[in-house]
Formats: structure tokens, C-alpha cells, sequence
């Protein structure tokens, strides 16, 4: 059977963003997996990533070049809009073709695909194994239905995903792109790629579960290390790959799995640096651990702090504390880990003194990069269920679902206030400005010397803030050369 499948996530960036942004060059791990299980079973498989397109028409001609006998197209609730839009599209142009949906916002909320006519078919949960078999009984003339539970698949059992299906699309419309995935921080070079090693999370964050537990179940699943370093080896071989990222929920969270990966990605001479996802309490509590992932090429770790007021971590549910979000920070500044900062402003009962207490953390941490979001409640979490029963949601298109911080999201926040408060998050302090120009000159001119943090150390320690800001003023644009005379 010809299968097409279509990645709809262009809310925000919109059609023809390839590379604009920090995840808009990046695969659909579920897309890419499920086109290798099919291609595994015959089926012929094809990509519309909806990012590569000029609009709609374009996707009009694509849908009519492919002429699919099915279209299968995954569904955050932030695709919601486009996924809907994608299925009106299909029916008109064939409506002889079996449509399916499938991913987090299907399996949370079936009932609003369950009332859409141009859907045939609904895949909750992991759709490896089902959707496979619905390929297989469509191709017989069996009857599939309309709900298609989901399985928990053996991970080691599961094909890699298909990284060409998303290069061979890209390229095909047009896009000059070498590396598989587009590299997104200058810590990664080209050629650059993502993997997943688990499904799961164990942690209880008030604003991602239960929905994580619906989709993976409750257990924490993951793969061997020795089926990574396989997928590794595999992608080395084909791709020549220089960086990596995990894709993972919280690759941290086993740390026995951590430590036996480290010692095969050793002993197997891979030394390209990668990011993973951690969380401060991990990072605090095993130090070790972080010291051996970093001599082994971790780069970066990206933290959900959230907040820094220890009421909003317990109201969330985090789980850690503001002193674990500033001890990670200093952890992780020892080992020379990047640290990329998720946090939330806007987040129910917050206070503006609570949002302050955020800022003067940020402040503290200096990450090298900021990731805020206004809180936005997302279906099939506790939090949004407490929005939902105290009529507090101003979501009334799912394009709002989006993480993006220029958008009123709750009742009873001040947003234009929240607004002053994020740009405040992101400015950093000069002294921070300056050791991070003296790391730069560091790394450009004296590395691996270590003659730039003793300055840094010595300016802190020995003379004045006021002369700490002459010479970051130095240090700065056309003043630069003016440094010796300090």
C-alpha cells in the first residue's frame, strides 16, 4: 500500500521554516519510527512535512501527486488546527483515501477526532505494533476500527527511526540541507542528529501529568545501551554525524543506564559532544555522574527550573527546590556544561513577588540560553483540570496551546506586567556579561589555558564593582582596545 504520512507542525513558525527555529529542523521521532515499521512490512512510504511547503495549495498538489492509499498524520494539540486542516484537504481531493490520526493530542482528547468525519481511523497511545496491523488488515480487506488502542512495545524490538524521510523530503522541496537534523546551538556542530533511548517519565509535574502516563504507561521504559550505541554506530556510519541530542523526557533519571552508556561511549571512541534533559535535583545528587557524562562529551543539559519559589515548585509538583536550581547551575559551571534554562512565568496562584523571585534565580544560574514560556494549560494534565474547574483558561484555539510567551493565557495574570518581567529575566548582570566574555577570549585565544577565570577571579575578588564595569565596558565594542591600560 502507499502510505503518506504528514507532519503538520507549523503553528508558530508557519509554512516554509525549515531551520527557523530551534526545533523546526528537527524529526518526528513517531513519524520517522512509523515509517520504518511500515517500510519493514512492505508498504511504501512518503513524507508531506507540512514546514517544507509553500501553503496550502502546494500541499493541495502534493497530496494529489502522491495519490496514497492511506494518509497517517501525527497530532499534538498544538497541530490540532493544521492536522483538521490537512484532513479536509485529503478527503477532498480522494475521499476513497483511509485517514488516521494519531499521537498525544489524539490519545488525550479522542472525542474531538471522534466527531470529525474526515477521520477514519484513531491511534491512542505507541501505534508501532497497531498501526502496522491496521496497514496489514486494510491491505486483506479486513474491517479495522475506528479506535485503535495503543501497545507498549519492546523498545529493543523497535526500528530506528527513518532519518531519510524527513532529508530525502526536505531536500526534494528545495531545502540545501546537509546534516539529517539542523543543528540548533553552536555547542553542536553540523552534521547534527537526535535520538530517543526511553519513553516515560517517572517525576509527577502537575503540568505535563497524567498525560505522560497515558500515552507510555506507568512505567519507565528503556532501551539497552548496547541497542543505542548500535543506532550510534549506524548513524556514524551513514551520516558522519558530529553532535547529538537525546531526545528524552529525562535521560538522568537511571543512573546505572547512564553510567554503563558513558563507558560503552568511551570505549567505542566516540567523542562527539551531546545534549540531554536533566533535572536539578539528578544533577545535585549525583555529581559523579555528571563529572563522567561530561568527560565523555556531554555538552549541555537542558533544566526545568520553572521557578524559583519553593510555594510554585510544591504547587507544580516539581519536586525540587530553588537551592537545588542554583546548586545544579554552579554543578554543572564546574564541569563546563551548557545550561539551557525551561522556565515558566504566569503559572496559577503566582504571585508578581514569586515572579521576581524567578528573575533574582535566573540572575543567579546565568544560563547560557533562556527558554520561557508563559504557563499555558495543556489537555490531560492536573493543571489543566485545575484551570478548567476554577474557570481561569483563556484557551480558545488550540493554535494557543504553543509554549510562546506573547500570549494572555490565564485569568487574573497581569500580562503586560508578566511581559516587563520576562524581558527582566533575560538581562543579565554585568559581572555575568563580563565572565562570559572573558570565557569566550578564554576559549578563543588561551584554551585549554586557564589565565582568563583567574582574571575573572581576581578582578571579582580584588577591585571594585566600579571597575569591574569599566572593564566590561573595555571588553565592549569599540572600547575593546582600550583594555591593556587596566
Amino acid at each position: 500500500m502507499r502510505i503518506c504520512l504528514i507532519y503538520p507542525g507549523i503553528v508558530g513558525k508557519g509554512f516554509d521554516s525549515i531551520g527557523q527555529g530551534m526545533d523546526s529542523g528537527w524529526i518526528s521521532h513517531g513519524l520517522a519510527i512509523l515509517s520504518a515499521c511500515a517500510q519493514a512490512a512492505g508498504h511504501e512510504v512518503s513524507l508531506i512535512d507540512l514546514r517544507a511547503l509553500k501553503g496550502w495549495e502546494h500541499f493541495r498538489r502534493e497530496v494529489v501527486t502522491r495519490d496514497p492509499d492511506v494518509v497517517a498524520i501525527t497530532m499534538m494539540s498544538v497541530d490540532y488546527n493544521p492536522g483538521v486542516q490537512c484532513l479536509r484537504i485529503v478527503r477532498e481531493v480522494n475521499p476513497d483515501i483511509v485517514t488516521m490520526v494519531g499521537g498525544p493530542h489524539p490519545t488525550i482528547m479522542p472525542q474531538e477526532l471522534m466527531d470529525n468525519p474526515d477521520v477514519d481511523h484513531i491511534f491512542l497511545g505507541e501505534g508501532e505494533e497497531t498501526f502496522v496491523a491496521a496497514l496489514d488488515a486494510l491491505q486483506r480487506g479486513d474491517t479495522v476500527p475506528r479506535l485503535v488502542p495503543g501497545t507498549h512495545p519492546d523498545l529493543n524490538r523497535v526500528p530506528y527511526a527513518d532519518h531519510d524521510l524527513f532529508l530525502n523530503e526536505w531536500r526534494r522541496q528545495g531545502y540545501d540541507i546537509t546534516s539529517p537534523e539542523v543543528a540548533f546551538v553552536p555547542e553542536l556542530p553540523s552534521p547534527f542528529v537526535t535520538i530517543i533511548a526511553g519513553r516515560g517519565c517517572r517525576y509527577n509535574c502537575s503540568y505535563c501529568q497524567p498525560a505522560e502516563r497515558n500515552i507510555f504507561g506507568r512505567e519507565v521504559r528503556r532501551r539497552s545501551v548496547q541497542n543505542v550505541m548500535t543506532e550510534l554506530r549506524y548513524l556514524r556510519d551513514k551520516y558522519q554525524f558530529n553532535s547529538f541530542m537525546f531526545h528524552d523526557d529525562c535521560l538522568t533519571e537511571d543512573r546505572d543506564w547512564v553510567l554503563e552508556f558513558c563507558r560503552a561511549y568511551a570505549e567505542e571512541g566516540f567523542t562527539q559532544p551531546f545534549f540531554c534533559q536533566s533535572r536539578a535535583d539528578i544533577i545535585v545528587k549525583n555529581k559523579d555522574m555528571v563529572a563522567e557524562m561530561a568527560r565523555v562529551g556531554l555538552k549541555g543539559f537542558f533544566i526545568g527550573f520553572e521557578s524559583g519559589s519553593d510555594r510554585v515548585l510544591r504547587f507544580i509538583r516539581k519536586g525540587t527546590k530553588r537551592r537545588q536550581n542554583i546548586a545544579a547551575a554552579r554543578i554543572c559551571r564546574e564541569y563546563d556544561i551548557t545550561i539551557w534554562a525551561n522556565y515558566m512565568l504566569g503559572i496559577p496562584t503566582e504571585t508578581k513577588e514569586e515572579v521576581m523571585e524567578t528573575i533574582s534565580m535566573l540572575r543567579e544560574i546565568d544560563p547560557d540560553y533562556y527558554s520561557p514560556a508563559f504557563y499555558t494549560p495543556h489537555p490531560g494534565s492536573d493543571l489543566y483540570d485545575y484551570c478548567i474547574a476554577n474557570d481561569l483558561s483563556l484557551i480558545v484555539d488550540h493554535d494557543s496551546y504553543r509554549r510562546n510567551p506573547d500570549e494572555a493565557k490565564i485569568k487574573g495574570v497581569d500580562y503586560e506586567w508578566l511581559t516587563w518581567a520576562l524581558k527582566q529575566s533575560q538581562r543579565r548582570l554585568w559581572h555575568n556579561q563580563l565572565r562570559r566574555r572573558l570565557l569566550e577570549l578564554q576559549k578563543r585565544y588561551l584554551r585549554p589555558g586557564k589565565v582568563a577565570r583567574k582574571l575573572w577571579n581576581f578582578m571579582t575578588r580584588s577591585i571594585s564593582p566600579w571597575m569591574g564595569r569599566r572593564a566590561y565596558e573595555a571588553l565592549d565594542g569599540s572600547r575593546r582596545r582600550r583594555v591593556h591600560r587596566l
